[in-house]
């Protein structure tokens, strides 16, 4: 059509060519973002854990802030959310909690998020409203299906029960529900509070720890890429993957792939996938990381 075109004007075939040429560029970002999600657990749903990094107050505010920015990332996609285990901060926010999202590709699109993530803002909770740095680890892991085989040896694990946490009033859990297991050979901790019953509570942690186990195998097997989580790192200076200033300017920067935008709020209300794509583009090309570690 482009060569007929090129030979005489055609307002009819102009139109038919935009419309083909829209179509293709459409069939060709389907089939792009189709391959970035090739690996062996992509398609599976995903265990998303959050944890505060060094901060008190400001650090656990942060982890909540991240729990709804994904739980709303999640609800962009349509994904199904459920709160696995959480532990409430001392004043307020989250020091820890683990999310299932279920929904197609939903470790595919997760595994960019894995690392440490970097909030810089005036703090709401200190009094002389001083410009403040915290940090939050996020973790992401594949949900284990039945089809998956990881045994539990059931003498190797210890079983803690303990009463939920909760807010408190008439509906304070004054049963031992909660259940912790633990993975005495490689320390691994899996817990589960959220369910009503001890039962639930523990079908869910085993869930998390077959999870968790299947990670270990992963990075054993293939040490030298890491491809589940990367190398263990912890939530503080010098090891962030992600950037989000509130002040003195409007900024959020990923330093992995300089992929930045000033609408930060858009961000926290769950708009990643740029941020997400753009990582997940990095890894399957084998591009190196653009600036992991900066300061600013």
């Amino acid at each position: 059509m482009a060569e007929l075109l090129a030979e005489a004007e055609d307002p009819e075939l102009t139109a038919e060519l935009d419309r083909e040429g829209a179509a293709l560029d459409a069939d060709l970002e389907r089939e792009r973002t189709a391959l970035l999600f090739g690996g062996e657990y992509d398609s599976r749903a995903a265990l998303l854990s959050i944890s505060a990094g060094a901060g008190g107050t400001e650090a656990t505010d942060w982890a909540e802030m991240l729990l709804r920015m994904y739980l709303r990332w999640a609800e962009r996609h349509r994904f199904s959310t459920e709160i696995l285990d959480q532990t409430e901060g001392e004043e307020t926010g989250l020091k820890s909690v683990t999310v299932n999202v279920d929904g197609r590709n939903a470790y595919g699109w997760l595994r960019a998020e894995r690392g440490v993530h970097r909030l810089v803002r005036i703090s709401p909770y200190d009094s002389q409203k001083r410009r403040q740095t915290t940090f939050a680890l996020v973790e992401v892991l594949p949900e284990v299906d039945d089809d998956i085989e990881i045994e539990l040896d059931w003498d190797q694990i210890r079983v803690d029960t303990f009463r939920s946490q909760g807010a408190g009033g008439q509906h304070v859990n004054k049963t031992d529900s909660a259940v912790r297991l633990t993975h005495l050979p490689t320390g691994i901790v899996a817990q589960s509070q959220n369910e009503r019953s001890q039962i639930q509570n523990k079908e869910m942690a085993i869930r998390v720890l077959k999870a968790r186990l299947l990670e270990r195998a992963l990075e054993e097997k293939e040490a030298e890429r890491l491809k589940l989580k990367g190398e263990h790192v912890t939530a503080g200076w010098g090891n962030q993957i992600r950037s989000y200033v509130l002040h003195p300017y409007q900024m959020v920067k990923d330093l992995r792939t300089a992929v930045e935008t000033s609408n930060t709020g858009a961000v926290l209300d769950g708009d990643l996938d740029a941020f997400m794509q753009a990582e997940l583009e990095r890894e399957a090309t084998g591009a190196p990381l653009v600036a992991v570690g900066e300061s600013e």
